[in-house]
């Protein structure tokens, strides 16, 4: 097996980074069971062991496991008095030392059985996006949603359920359509228009959101401007929703019309966030106009960085953004299907002349071990050359394989994930069939592999899961089917164009949290694994690229991190990460 680097290039410095707590979470995973489980952080020594206790109703803690835990950072009790309150914390052993408890988790007295737990929020309108970040600043993540109502709205609440503040979107936000939408709509279309992240380092989370004239703030504050059509970029201080500070959008193209945006978070400069947004809006002959940029926030103005124009470059662009940092430099890239921009947002690399044009589906991760630095891989819509999907060297832009069919079509969907341990590397398949990435070889056709959707990290081994209308599955690889793990709508939970609303490691150890909204929208439904595991890593959320992902949605697609994660893989080095903050 080769070594796991991805990167020969030393990174410049270290990337500060959210300070979390042990996100001690515990469900009910059977009549009879609890099953608790917290994370390992980034910065954590190899050998850091923990102790697990349980106070039971209002008894005194009590020390569950024997020895120390070494292995995997979960639990199950099957001890506990289930019909009573019990309340969980862990604690550190290093050196033989024992740190003081962790936060706390109460999984209520007859709790639900289920690999689940649920948030009652307000009851308002539909649910698309859930946005996550420390608002509060006490190392556990709380949630952002939206309202898809008219006006739109968006809420912020802790993570029991706690109205912080609701933000309305004004007039702007009246027109939804998803291709051209108002000013200062959101969430249509492949359009999101927020992001949330600790932007300037004070271990509290902010939003940032791109407004118009008539947006009323968290604090009931009105955002007023002399016409409907000039956007800005605005912070919102994440506990209040009070504004914080604001920057116009560039206004090459207004005489087009609102600029639909986009919005991220990379480290573009390899020590602070920034803000990125991809932002269009179509000219009266159909055409697209297209500007990326970036600004920073350093707590009291918000600052543009850059502005890159597409113009008349052959740049083909999709339908959602990744921000990795693709060289190893610690510094971030902004890509897009089609083309790739350094962190000072020049232009890296365009697949364009290659012949790729625009998709639908893309993804960047370490497909192939072996290979030195990332892979890409992306799908086509369309292509008049019949090129339905392609794989290429993400650092350079070196295109290593591509698929054709017998006509032009819409490639609409594209995975990749290692899902059969037969073969070294990730697999990436479409509507063409399961190939592995790195040999280019044929596994099975479309007809026998799964619908190439979303994946997911559940059953703790080492093998990636996926989500297919809503539902948690896993590839048997070896029976050539799938098998349902969760069936998330058997517990009331609603999807968002038959995806959950928020996917990412929020919660315990580095399995990912599924976020659904219930039937009413007046609660959030979050799906935590109750599957034990030994495979031992540090949350997902202080791997650099990951954290970078969940910032993003667009067409949602799988998160990855910067590292193999498959069968067979190495032991991820410790990221060059410093903690910021609260």
């Amino acid at each position: 097996m080769a070594t796991f680097s991805a990167f020969t290039t030393p990174i410049q410095a270290q990337r500060p980074m959210e300070n979390l707590g042990r996100g001690v979470v515990a469900i009910r995973s059977s009549e009879d069971e609890a099953f608790i489980s917290w994370r390992i952080l980034g910065l954590d020594p190899d050998d850091i062991a923990f102790n697990l206790y349980r106070t039971t109703g209002a008894g005194e803690p009590e020390l569950l496991n024997t020895d120390i835990l070494t292995g995997g950072s979960n639990y199950v009790d099957s001890t506990a008095d289930l019909s009573q309150e019990n309340t969980y914390y862990v604690t550190t052993v290093v050196d033989g030392e024992e740190s003081e408890p962790s936060g706390t988790w109460t999984l209520a007295a007859d709790a639900e059985v289920g690999p689940l737990f649920r948030i009652p929020i307000e009851a308002g309108g539909a649910i698309r996006y859930i946005w996550v970040g420390d608002l509060d600043g006490d190392g556990e993540y709380d949630f952002v949603v939206d309202r898809l109502e008219s006006p739109q709205r968006i809420e912020a609440y802790r993570r029991d359920g706690t109205l912080l503040w609701e933000m309305n979107l004004g007039p702007n936000s009246l027109n939804q359509n998803n291709i051209e939408p108002g000013s200062s709509a959101i969430d249509v279309g492949h359009w999101d228009g927020v992001t949330v992240f600790d932007f300037d380092g004070d271990g509290y989370a902010e939003v940032a959101i791109r407004i118009a004239n008539g947006v009323v703030f968290g604090d009931g504050e009105t955002f007023e401007y002399e016409d409907d059509e000039h956007q800005f970029i605005a912070v919102l201080q994440g506990s209040t929703g009070s504004l914080l500070g604001t920057a116009q959008i560039p206004d090459d193209y207004i005489a087009d019309g609102p600029l639909a945006a986009r919005l991220g978070v990379g480290y573009l400069d390899g020590q602070r966030p920034y803000i990125v947004a991809f932002l269009k809006n179509r000219q009266d002959s159909g055409a697209f106009n297209l500007i990326e940029a970036a600004w920073t926030f350093d707590g009291n103005s918000v600052q543009q960085a850059w502005v890159w124009k597409r113009d008349n470059q052959n740049a083909p662009d999709g339908h959602n953004t990744r921000i990795i940092d693709v060289d190893g430099d610690g510094i971030d890239e902004v890509g897009e299907i089609g083309f790739l921009l350094n962190g000072d947002g020049t232009l890296r690399y365009s697949l364009g002349p290659a012949g790729i044009v625009h998709g639908d589906r893309w993804h960047i991760a370490k497909m192939d071990p072996s290979r030195p630095g990332l892979q890409g891989y992306g799908v086509q819509q369309d292509n008049p050359s019949k090129l339905w999907e392609y794989y290429y060297d993400a650092t350079d832009g070196t295109i290593l394989w591509e698929h054709y069919a017998d006509e032009v079509g819409d490639n609409g969907r594209g995975m990749v994930g290692d899902i059969d341990p037969n073969h070294s590397g990730m697999e990436a398949w479409s509507f063409l069939g399961v190939y592995n990435a790195a040999s280019n070889e044929l596994l099975g056709d479309a007809e026998t592999y799964p619908w190439p959707q979303l994946g997911v990290w559940w059953d703790g081994d080492e093998l990636l899961e996926l989500i297919n209308d809503g539902n948690i599955n896993k590839w048997d690889y070896e029976g050539g089917s799938l098998q349902r793990l969760v069936t998330t709508y058997r517990f009331g939970a609603t999807t968002a164009d038959d995806d959950p609303m928020f996917q990412g490691d929020i919660l315990g150890d580095w399995s990912e949290e599924v976020v659904f909204a219930g039937g009413n929208y007046s609660e959030l439904i979050i799906f935590t694994t109750d599957q034990p595991s030994d495979l031992r890593l540090y949350t997902l959320m202080h791997n650099p690229a990951y954290r970078n992902a969940v910032t993003l949605k667009g067409y949602v697609q799988s998160s990855h991190v910067d590292y193999f994660l498959g069968a067979g893989m190495d032991v991820p080095p410790r990221p060059d990460i410093s903690y910021v903050g609260a």
